[in-house]
């Protein structure tokens, strides 16, 4: 999200934005909404109309929809392929942010890259900026481990050869795989929806620490883009063009300027590209291209990763207070506990400058603008 702050306007309150932040959204393992538990005939409405059943009731205006991948929406959704032990898992937890690498950041643009660009993207140096990162919650992991035991035996039946365990899998036509698209399809659906409730209640964290409306704050989606998700597309190899089934695990979608499938205020410079980074150092707002389109089915990478497993970054942190440290950074923040903070640490993943000038030299999405934390919630 960009805003009409300055980060001049929030430097004295930005105690009091990420405590706010922090008490509106539930964090953390297990974190639910007491006020909002859903039933399975409600549920079913959020996995086929995604995004528009949030905006129905009242969690966003029908603009955001125009800069969210698939409007929010996914196709293909049958509610009927997920378990009741999914459902039970996701009926309190639309509008959480759960755990592990999970966040929400408040920070401002640091850098400008290309002017063109960014100004399409509404970006400008010293504007504040609001990056979320989270998913379909427990309801999306039960539906991945539901599935990893079909496939395990699909594999089997079709007669597919493994180099690993974790790449089981069936054929996209066969019934196994219709099944698990259609259930994929409504975790998406419902990761969406999460991200969008997550969405007002950060605006109405900014509309109680600033006491003004939406025209001060102009807190608007610059994009909501997914990761960890496969979906059917039309790409052109060896000279053909063909539909294929793109997975894009660890991956986020980078097209250019002219698909039909991105925003019409963005058709003239391409996809908006979201690269976190880690909560001591930058983010990034990068722009998709046509060498991605081409060469990777229009994909770059999704964040910095990883250098150290969890357990390795505990180890590293013992004796430090990472509150203390990122505040001596100016950057304040907040977990759900003291573990989550101190396996999230910046030692713990590679340094995002790096990762982007690899993307950004390989032509596979620009660089447009370095976002720089001044406030971070956990999960």
């Amino acid at each position: 999200m960009r805003s009409g702050l300055r980060r001049e306007d929030i430097k004295t309150k930005t105690h009091k934005i990420v405590d706010t932040l922090f008490r509106n959204i539930p964090s953390g393992v297990g974190s639910c909404r007491k006020d909002l538990k859903l039933g399975p005939k409600e549920l079913s409405k959020v996995f086929k109309d995604g995004v528009k059943w949030a905006i129905r009731h009242g969690f966003g205006t029908s603009e955001d929809l125009e800069h969210i991948e698939a409007q929010g929406c996914l196709k293909g959704v049958d509610p009927g392929k997920v378990s009741e032990r999914a459902l039970d898992r996701g009926r309190a937890q639309l509008g959480t942010l759960g755990s592990g690498n999970h966040f929400v950041e408040v920070g401002y643009v640091d850098e400008v890259y290309d002017h063109q660009v960014a100004s399409a993207f509404g970006l400008e140096k010293g504007g504040v900026t609001v990056l979320i990162h989270t998913g379909s919650r427990g309801l999306g992991h039960q539906v991945c481990d539901d599935y990893i035991k079909v496939m395990m035996g699909a594999s089997c039946r079709y007669g597919i050869e493994l180099p690993d365990k974790q790449l089981c899998c069936a054929p996209v036509s066969s019934q196994e795989g219709k099944n698990y698209l259609a259930a994929m399809a409504c975790a998406a659906n419902f990761a969406f929806v999460n991200r969008q409730m997550i969405t007002h209640w950060t605006r109405e964290s900014f509309k109680q620490v600033f006491h003004s409306g939406p025209k001060e704050l102009q807190l608007e989606v610059v994009y909501d883009v997914c990761h960890n998700i496969a979906k059917l597309e039309i790409h052109e190899v060896d000279g053909k063009t063909k539909e294929l089934c793109v997975h894009r695990k660890g991956a986020t979608r980078a097209f250019p300027a002219g698909q039909s499938d991105i925003p019409y205020d963005y058709q003239k410079v391409g996809q908006p590209v979201l690269i976190p980074g880690d909560m001591g150092r930058y983010s990034y707002v990068l722009v998709g291209t046509e060498k991605a389109y081409n060469e990777t089915f229009g994909s770059t990478c999704h964040g910095a990763g990883r250098l150290m497993s969890r357990h390795q970054a505990k180890k590293t942190a013992k004796g430090r207070s990472i509150t203390k440290e990122l505040e001596s950074q100016g950057i304040v923040v907040r977990g759900a506990s003291r573990d989550t903070l101190v396996e999230e640490i910046s030692d713990a993943y590679k340094d995002v400058n790096d990762v982007v000038h690899v993307v950004h030299k390989a032509g596979i999405s620009k660089k447009v603008v370095r976002l720089r934390p001044i406030g971070v919630i956990k999960g």
